[in-house]
């Protein structure tokens, strides 16, 4: 066929604007941009498909769990392009990522596209110049065991969602949802809050003495009182999370320590060494990454989130820089091997590489989905110091990251020394003696540590930290002085909170999730409010906890870690073509003849539960925390004449927000209940109304009201963030009352600029244009001249001043213009100087890809019918094609021969 070509389509622009660097002018490479199909709301179902099951869930249960597909919203431009290039062409080459997911689309680019030209399944790990024709001359077909078992996770997530979530919101409150694998690992974050509330602290001490070998020349050295008369002092570890002692130790009170501590700096006793052990040991270098131990090491050491992790790996990836980001195997091919150990030797030298190269062995049962693991890409490794004028930021960081733990991987060990010092203080005051015990570390042989070395979570208790110092020579017999000696006094510490690293590997290790879905767990459980982020730590909301108890009452198998691995085993044995998709899902939802009860008769069965009881939590007799519709609460009861209780006896405490769940001691919660009570009060009189001014307390917080009783909705004010309720005045009340202030009139169009409080804080208003403001007080003190200068200025989100971007995402392989993101009047949008988009609600900022930000402008586009660099039309005139500031080769676009 005359001007006949071969059309490769991938997930993204990005991946298409790369990939089309390696192939020849006969080749077009096109982006289905994500997903072009998937299950429909069952709302927006048609009319005559709104029946049985399919009506609930979009799913046809009666048919074999059929699902009911349709393009997804803005995909049908993505859709018509393709079908349009696909018409011109000889030959199609499906070149989505090679997993469940990229498996699926692939198949539903065959089925939307019922191609008439031969189809080649397209695979590959990297995106260099020798994969991609590695991967053009092995091609396969569309591998329906991975089609089969995406499918039947999508379908099990929904019958999961749908069933359940209902419950809740009927149980519960409204909003809530519950999810095959977000549940479970929500439980987990909750069971761990649940043993620091159980956990009591016990209080022990200790001796830390620093001493000196007399020998010039010689560091000083710290050492830790180890035993008294022969027998072992109490350490953290000594006691279990009750408090109690579990080991046969001596509890030294505060005033032993000091006795101790006296007598050891006295002078008057003797201070010798009784023995010195140094023994050797070999470090050996970790594995590569596979996707969970790249997330955790990125929170680690670069305190990224997984989210952010997994999106700078994506971009990687797409750029060429780094093999494929989600798998579970930290198998090196020969190629990678090879790399890594001749990059060792030039680096570090060729002593520092084995003679044999290292082998690592993965766990995936999969062997379909067994990737390679995360490492640069290409035949020999490029260093990160030569990516450093394309590569910036996080990309640069997590490159590097990747490059060092891939080259330490084929490095040699590590040999350390570690030597203990025992030393004996005598005698003391009753005649026995005290035992210090010293430690020191060094390397000896650095190996793969000259590269890389792993990073650890933090430990619970002080004395597991291990640190790396060295001794002084010391010798047997050898007299000390002791320099300083100090008794030490410590509690115990509870078991910590999860961070983003640790519940990733405590998700591996219980076989919840995969690869592919950890970021979006943790995406999940935070962006729906259950789980919040104080520093690096997870802390669960107390709505968590009501789902949770929920959930364990009522729905034990579903959020049970063993029952929830096993459903993952299935998965991927319905992947391997192991175990049939059919069969697996009737079980699931229907049950297995009394075996295992299914969903639906679980759901059909659940008994009555008391809404209120699930929603309440005991902190100790008479004081209950309960969770409402608008938060957490505490309550309790007394006379209804005592202050602050309504008739029924009833007293409701606000909980301040930010106090984490194990935080709400029986201590604290009466110190809540015994706080001055906020009464109403009649501050005084509106002098523009004449009506009472009242200081009530509400659900948000304290805020006055007009007392205007003819108003089917009385005015009121929340007291500023910076105001005290018992420091409040009524002036305070009658500005808050006179708000929103008008500060003028804008002289080119005469509308009212007026300065206000909001949700977010204090801005200024100018008919449908808004500005933040910096403070509090400029709402009452800002003059017009002020307000007009604000306005003049960009708009940015949060109290940015100055006139940039907020971020920048670089050229859309679609237009070939510069992408950016900006705020507006609406809220943050991306935009290439012709279409602007809408950023969702729900995506942080600085946690988008550029990929993201293309694929929301290729949505606008759709909507607009508008092609790339085209802008819409103004009123009375015709669109404009913006033109592109550089010349670039549009990724979807076929080279000219």
């Amino acid at each position: 066929m005359a001007g006949s070509h071969k059309l490769v389509i991938v997930e993204s622009p990005a991946k298409a604007k790369t990939i089309s660097k390696y192939l020849g002018n006969d080749y077009e490479v096109l982006a289905s941009i994500g997903h072009i199909r998937d299950l429909v709301d069952p709302k927006n179902l048609p009319a005559e498909k709104k029946v049985g099951s399919l009506k609930k869930f979009s799913i046809d249960i009666e048919n074999d769990f059929e699902p009911y597909y349709a393009i997804s919203a803005g995909k049908n431009k993505t859709v018509t392009d393709l079908k349009k290039a696909l018409a011109g062409a000889d030959e199609l080459f499906l070149a989505t990522d090679e997993d469940r997911e990229g498996e699926a689309i692939a198949w539903h680019l065959l089925q939307v596209l019922k191609p008439k030209v031969p189809v080649k399944r397209m695979v590959f790990h990297e995106i260099t110049k020798e994969a991609i024709q590695a991967a053009l001359e092995h091609t396969r077909e569309v591998d329906n065991n991975l089609v089969q078992a995406q499918e039947t996770r999508r379908v099990v997530d929904r019958l999961y969602g749908y069933e359940i979530s209902p419950i809740l919101w009927r149980k519960i409150n409204r909003g809530l949802s519950a999810g095959r694998v977000q549940s479970p690992a929500m439980r987990l974050v909750v069971e761990r809050e649940r043993e620091r509330m159980a956990f009591v602290s016990a209080s022990y001490h200790d001796v830390e003495a620093t001493f000196d070998s007399q020998v010039a020349g010689e560091p000083q050295f710290v050492a830790k009182l180890q035993s008294v008369a022969g027998k072992r002092i109490a350490t953290g570890q000594s006691f279990d999370d009750k408090g109690k002692l579990t080991a046969d130790v001596i509890l030294l009170d505060q005033q032993q320590a000091d006795a101790l501590a006296e007598a050891t700096r006295s002078g008057k006793a003797n201070i010798e060494v009784v023995s010195v052990e140094s023994k050797p040991s070999t470090r050996r270098p970790a594995a590569p990454f596979t996707t969970s131990t790249l997330q955790q090491e990125a929170s680690r050491k670069l305190r990224m989130s997984a989210k952010q992790t997994m999106d700078t790996a994506q971009g990687l990836y797409q750029e060429g820089h780094i093999t494929y980001m989600r798998t579970d195997s930290p198998t090196l091919s020969t190629q990678a091997i090879n790399a890594a150990r001749e990059q060792a030797k030039e680096m570090f030298g060729a002593d520092m590489v084995p003679d044999a190269p290292r082998i690592y062995q993965g766990k995936s049962k999969n062997a379909q989905e067994a990737h390679e693991a995360i490492r640069p890409a290409g035949e020999k490794f490029v260093h990160p110091s030569e990516l450093s004028r394309v590569l910036s930021g996080r990309a640069y960081d997590l490159y590097d990251l990747i490059w060092k733990r891939t080259v330490a991987s084929q490095m040699m060990d590590a040999k350390v020394s570690t030597t203990t010092a025992k030393i004996q203080v005598s005698p003391l005051a009753d005649g026995t003696n005290a035992e210090f015990t010293a430690s020191g570390t060094v390397v000896t042989f650095r190996g793969f540590m000259a590269a890389y070395e792993e990073s650890t979570d933090e430990p619970r208790e002080e004395e597991s930290e291990e640190k790396e110092s060295k001794l002084p020579n010391l010798s047997v017999g050898q007299k000390l002085k002791a320099v300083d000696v100090v008794a030490k006094d410590h509690q115990t510490s509870p078991p910590p909170r999860y961070t983003e690293a640790s519940l990733v590997k405590a998700l591996e290790e219980d076989g919840i999730g995969r690869p592919s879905t950890y970021a979006a767990i943790l995406s999940t459980i935070i962006n729906k409010g259950y789980v919040t982020k104080r520093g690096q730590a997870l802390v669960p909301a107390w709505i968590a906890f009501t789902i949770t108890r929920f959930l364990e009452e009522n729905f034990g198998n579903l959020v049970d870690y063993a029952f929830t691995a096993q459903m993952e085993e299935d998965l991927d044995k319905i992947a391997a073509g192991e175990l049939d998709r059919s069969t697996w899902l009737k079980k699931f939802y229907f049950g297995d003849d009394g075996k295992v009860m299914g969903l639906k008769p679980t759901v059909e069965n659940l008994g009555d539960s008391d809404p209120r009881a699930i929603n309440s939590i005991e902190i100790k007799e008479g004081v209950t925390l309960r969770t409402g519709k608008y938060g957490p609460y505490i309550e309790i009861f007394g006379e209804p004449t005592a202050e602050g209780h309504d008739e029924n006896g009833r007293r409701i405490v606000n909980i301040p927000e930010g106090l984490a769940p194990d935080e709400l001691t029986p201590e604290k919660a009466q110190e809540l209940i015994d706080a001055p009570i906020i009464t109403d009060r009649v501050m005084g009189v509106d002098p523009a109304t004449g009506f009472d001014i009242l200081f009530k307390d509400g659900r948000y917080g304290p805020y006055v009201m007009l007392d205007d009783e003819h108003a089917p909705k009385p005015k009121t004010a929340s007291l500023f963030k910076s105001m005290s309720p018992e420091t409040f005045t009524l002036e305070q009340a009658i500005k808050l009352l006179s708000l929103p202030r008008v500060i003028g009139q804008d002289p080119e169009t005469g509308t009212d600029i007026t300065a206000q409080n909001g949700k977010f804080g204090p801005y200024l208003l100018k008919g449908k244009e808004s500005r933040s403001l910096q403070t509090e007080d400029q709402i009452f003190d800002l003059d017009l001249a002020g307000a007009l200068e604000i306005f003049a200025q960009p708009k940015y989100g949060g109290r940015r001043t100055a006139a940039t971007p907020l971020k920048e995402f670089g050229e859309d392989p679609a237009s070939g213009l510069a992408v950016v993101a900006k705020s507006g009047q609406f809220g943050l949008y991306v935009t290439d100087g012709a279409v602007n988009a809408t950023v969702p609600k729900d995506e942080n900022l600085e946690e988008m890809t550029p990929d993201t930000a293309f694929e929301l402008l290729a949505i606008r586009r759709e909507k607009l019918g508008l092609e790339p660099g085209e802008a819409p039309a103004k009123a009375g005139k015709p669109k404009k094609k913006i033109a592109s500031t550089t010349k670039v080769v549009k990724a979807g676009t076929r080279k000219k021969k």
